[in-house]
């Protein structure tokens, strides 16, 4: 093979200085494209950059969320949502507090991003939690009354306790100072005409309450907490510990819009040990996470398919898919809790990283108005290369020109027009232009022979 190439006509050869003029048309033609439409491409880029600092598609790396008191179902959900959200490159701080009442006051003064909140409490219809908004209804938080069963009068026939003016004989702790529970209970109370003051009421914290329940120094306590929580768990199993009826449960969430009356099945607990021996129907506000104004929506959306896993499992009180639901009142669903609801976790972030999905999908629409303003002005973009690359041609003829007519007002300067006119053709000679424009290089070059023929005939 090599011989034969080495018997080849030099002029079948590929030629150096043939491929080394094609490069360079090339690169002037790019040059000539990217000159030509480079106002065009640096609008589109300032566009993306002002649609990227407007839209903001970047969440932060870190959130607060506020739980409640150790042991609790909000300080064990917390860290379910830190290890999902962790799987996404973001870190969630859980700060632990004594209850819905010291979340919402978290939330008022930015100490915390999320919170966890109970319904029906009466500081969340203030107006200054008019720009909170929620992310759905994640659980029922019954009202767990446990009490001591030495505690009740020996002439009771059932030995259960089923009518709340039944404490009134005792001593109740009636939740930690800022959960929510005493306000709770205060309601409770009110309505069955029960006088707060006649009442041996106490706000202890939960682990110090529980543990003097058990050592007889209080014959009852509160909780409104879901089942998940250790200390619930604890009471429901522990010898000689009632849980309390609440016969008028449908009564109450009649009169209570944020009560929802709910049953703890027999045996539930212990399905061995049959325990409960019976149904117990008990009340239950429902818990709702919120989160103060400014927290990025990417976060949000991030906690709402974080429910979706966490709390869509059947529970006690609960069938599979009831929760997380858009039915709380006493917040706005945030417009991420609501698409997450409706629609599950987007299609692109199934298959994409968390990051790349979230910015394809905060970025579309700015990117197809960037477009729209853009397609009208790209039609300029053709027009001008052509006239750039005509130009490099065109702008020789005005010297031309020139020269052919002062050549007919002056034929005694003819040989300084021949001198002139052969330089004016050195340069052309040095014109490069893309083959598509070939022509008009040739023509001039055949317009300053004819020149040139008038001048030798002068």
């Amino acid at each position: 093979t090599s011989a034969r190439a080495a018997t080849l006509p030099s002029a079948s050869r590929p030629r150096p200085r043939l491929m080394a003029k094609t490069l360079r048309d090339a690169l002037l033609s790019l040059r000539e494209l990217l000159v030509s439409g480079g106002p065009l491409l640096l609008l589109a880029l300032a566009l993306l950059l002002g649609a990227y600092v407007w839209l903001d598609p970047t969440p932060p790396r870190r959130v607060t969320l506020a739980t409640g008191p150790e042991q609790s179902a909000y300080a064990e959900f917390g860290k379910l949502y830190a290890q999902t959200l962790k799987l996404h490159g973001i870190e969630v701080a859980l700060r632990p507090s004594e209850g819905a009442s010291d979340n919402l006051r978290l939330l008022r003064e930015g100490q915390v991003d999320l919170a966890f909140v109970q319904g029906g409490s009466r500081e969340a219809r203030v107006g200054e939690d008019a720009a909170l908004v929620s992310l759905g209804s994640l659980f029922v938080e019954p009202v767990w009354l446990f009490y001591r069963l030495e505690s009740i009068p020996k002439a009771s026939p059932d030995r259960r306790m089923n009518a709340l003016p039944a404490l009134s004989r005792l001593r109740v702790n009636v939740g930690t100072a800022g959960s929510g529970v005493p306000t709770l209970m205060g309601a409770l109370f009110e309505a069955n005409h029960m006088e707060t003051t006649s009442l041996h009421l106490t706000q202890l914290e939960q682990t110090a309450a529980t543990v003097a329940f058990l050592n007889g120094e209080i014959d009852a306590l509160v909780f409104a907490s879901a089942p998940e929580s250790l200390m619930v768990q604890m009471l429901l199993q522990t010898p000689g510990v009632g849980l309390f009826d609440f016969a008028q449960n449908e009564a109450y969430s009649r009169r209570m819009a944020f009560l929802t009356p709910v049953t703890l099945p027999r045996g539930v607990v212990d399905l061995a040990r049959d325990l409960p021996p019976q149904d117990v129907r008990l009340m239950a506000p429902t818990t709702t996470l919120l989160a103060r104004p400014g927290v990025h929506p990417a976060v949000l959306q991030l906690f709402s398919q974080a429910s979706l896993q966490i709390h869509g499992k059947a529970g006690w009180f609960n069938r599979a898919g009831e929760f997380p639901n858009a039915t709380s009142a006493e917040f706005p669903l945030s417009r991420e809790a609501e698409r997450t609801l409706r629609n599950g976790v987007p299609l692109l972030q199934r298959y994409l990283p968390f990051s790349l999905a979230n910015l394809m999908e905060r970025m579309w629409l700015a990117l197809g108005l960037i477009v729209a303003i853009l397609l009208p002005l790209s039609r300029v973009v053709p027009p001008l290369y052509q006239f750039r690359m005509r130009s490099r041609v065109f702008r020789w003829y005005g010297q031309l020109r020139d020269i052919e007519d002062r050549m007919a007002r002056s034929p005694e300067t003819v040989d300084s027009l021949r001198i002139e006119l052969q330089q004016l053709q050195e340069r052309v000679q040095k014109i490069t232009v893309p083959l598509s424009y070939a022509d008009e290089l040739y023509a001039l070059r055949n317009h300053i022979d004819m020149v040139r023929a008038k001048l030798f005939t002068a």
